[in-house]
């Protein structure tokens, strides 16, 4: 169905290919995963299987790419379109018409199919993705869960014979992204569909795959066995991480898998358990407590930065959020969390002064941040938002971080320095001279939290700060939130992400329909949830671990793992 080879994609102006040399074959009725490290080539490769690459991206390339037997170089994607459908990471920024029904059928009409052929079409994927009761609903009402399930849909409806997914997931919650996942693996299985996906959150997807394909520093693999892949790959989910550890062979791809290696281990590990202080058993390879953190920063120890009373807010006629109370200490790492459309963004933006309050009291550093200016209320709070690109307006990234450091005073070269430390090995040879429209979306999101950091605000917001971000890339910016805290700094996470949660947070809050519905320590509160607790929770339930070191750390108490102090 999908056949490339030795496929190079230079763009132009770089001084090395975005992708080299990809030799690859999909066969038809495959749900194939691309893994690899944020800025490795893996979006160069999706848009290579529509035609986007070359036609629209511009650049050199060498080699073919076919998909059901046309060339995609002499293809250009409206002649494909009826052969690949893509669906991009925002599904709302797709969206051309106003409700469901109307965007489902925007696309036949595009091709040019008669009435009778588009009513069927429309209600078959109305039936196949659970979508027949939204069908009048206006798209912007939809939750993130709902409009990426009609986005699909949208792409489904023209007929195509291989589905192209780029990070279907990443703005999802929990609950939301099995729903996508679903219907994705229902097409492969009741149609016979081919479909492609690249996905940083492994976690949500390994286990769905027939195969895999590495990329690896713009290398790519032909496909592999996921367990096989998994074996190698620098990129792995936190329960292919625990199987390494602990020797595991085959390794598991899902919680199940895991659950079942663990039982003759169970009563050793629950043993060692409570042998151990809740403290080691919950903080073995994490950051230093909110208490440990502040008292070696700036700031007094535990002082509240942010303060949140009474908070309502009131759109378009709808309650927001209800009386919501909420504080985040100076040392202190918060992850607010919740399904997709409960307030968290809401709440960031009413921090930032971007959106007054309908009631209640907000405190930011003191500060009143619906009263203050903007040009002293940046000293004192940060944002980093879902669209990083909106903190974006230089034409390169060396202008982008220059200009940071003239508008906050910081010393030249403060925010380049940053962003180095945030992309690590990954960081592209040619970054300074790329324009940042031209960066990977989570390369986006470290240079304008780098910007963000720049002017070292006591309170950090971030808001999904891992959305296109890889494990490594995931681990620096854990580094850098911890750091920020040992500081000092409050800071306060929206997220979906419960590996992030699990790895940095000391505290979680919940929110449902706008109001708290759980708040405190993160080791009980993910780990009493069915649908925000993290992978190794869920593999070792009852016991309140959370990660990959701190169940290593137990294993090697219980004697599992020798060798190890």
């Amino acid at each position: 169905m999908i056949s490339v080879e030795g496929w190079t994609v230079t763009y132009d102006g770089a001084s090395r290919p975005a992708l080299r040399d990809a030799d690859l074959h999909v066969d038809e009725g495959e749900l194939v995963l691309v893994v690899g490290e944020t800025g490795s080539g893996k979006s160069t490769l999706l848009r290579s299987l529509d035609g986007l690459v070359p036609h629209f991206s511009g650049g050199t390339v060498s080699g073919r790419v076919q998909v059901a037997g046309r060339d995609t170089r002499t293809h250009r994607p409206r002649d494909l379109a009826d052969v690949v459908g893509m669906v991009v990471q925002d599904p709302a920024a797709s969206f051309v018409t106003d409700t469901v029904e109307d965007e489902l059928a925007y696309g036949m009409e595009a091709i040019g199919l008669s009435p009778t052929a588009m009513r069927r079409r429309v209600e078959e994927t109305l039936d196949l993705l659970g979508l027949a009761d939204l069908r009048h609903r206006g798209l912007r009402t939809l939750s993130g869960g709902q409009q990426q399930r009609v986005a699909i849909g949208a792409v489904l409806a023209a007929g195509p014979r291989v589905l192209v997914l780029d990070e279907p997931t990443s703005a999802l919650d929990p609950v939301a992204a099995e729903d996508v996942l679903s219907s994705v693996t229902r097409l492969v299985h009741d149609l016979g569909m081919t479909v492609v996906v690249a996905e940083h959150r492994l976690e949500r997807v390994v286990h769905h795959a027939d195969g895999i394909v590495l990329v690896e520093g713009s290398a790519c693999s032909d496909v592999l066995a996921p367990a096989a892949a998994m074996g190698r790959s620098v990129v792995h989910p936190p329960v292919v991480g625990l199987g390494r550890a602990l020797g595991w062979s085959p390794l598991p791809l899902s919680v199940r898998d895991a659950r079942r290696a663990v039982r003759p281990l169970r009563d050793r590990l629950e043993a060692a358990a409570r042998q151990t202080t809740p403290a080691r058993l919950i903080k073995a390879g994490r950051p230093a407590t909110a208490a440990a953190r502040s008292a070696v920063g700036h700031r007094t120890p535990g002082e509240p930065l942010v303060a949140v009373d009474g908070l309502a807010v009131v759109r378009d006629g709808r309650p927001v959020l209800a009386g919501v109370d909420l504080d985040a200490h100076a040392g202190q790492v918060l992850a607010l969390m919740g399904r997709n459309g409960v307030g968290k963004s809401t709440l960031l933006r009413v921090l930032t002064g971007t959106l007054r309050p309908s009631r209640g009291r907000v405190r930011v550093d003191g500060l009143d941040p619906a009263g203050a200016r903007a040009r002293e209320l940046v000293r004192h709070v940060g944002l980093v938002p879902q669209d990083a690109g909106t903190l974006l307006h230089a034409d390169t990234v060396a202008r982008e971080c220059r200009e940071a450091d003239t508008d906050f005073g910081a010393v030249p070269g403060t925010c380049r320095a940053l962003l180095s430390r945030l992309l690590g090995p990954s960081e592209p040879a040619d970054l300074d001279d790329r324009h940042p429209r031209d960066l990977s979306e989570g390369q986006r999101l470290l240079l304008a939290l780098a910007v963000v950091l720049t002017g070292a605000p006591p309170v950090v917001l971030l808001d999904e700060p891992t959305r296109g971000l890889d494990y490594t890339a995931k681990a620096r910016l854990v580094a850098v939130l911890d750091q920020l805290a040992a500081e000092g700094n409050a800071v306060v996470l929206a997220t979906h992400d419960v590996e992030l949660a699990a790895d940095v947070a000391d505290r979680v809050v919940l929110l449902a329909e706008g109001e708290v519905v759980a708040d405190g320590p993160a080791d009980e509160v993910l780990s009493a949830s069915t649908a925000f607790a993290p992978q190794v929770a869920k593999v070792l339930h009852p016991l309140s671990v959370l990660t990959v070191p701190a169940a290593t750390d137990l294993a090697t108490r219980a004697g599992v793992i020798r060798g190890r102090s």
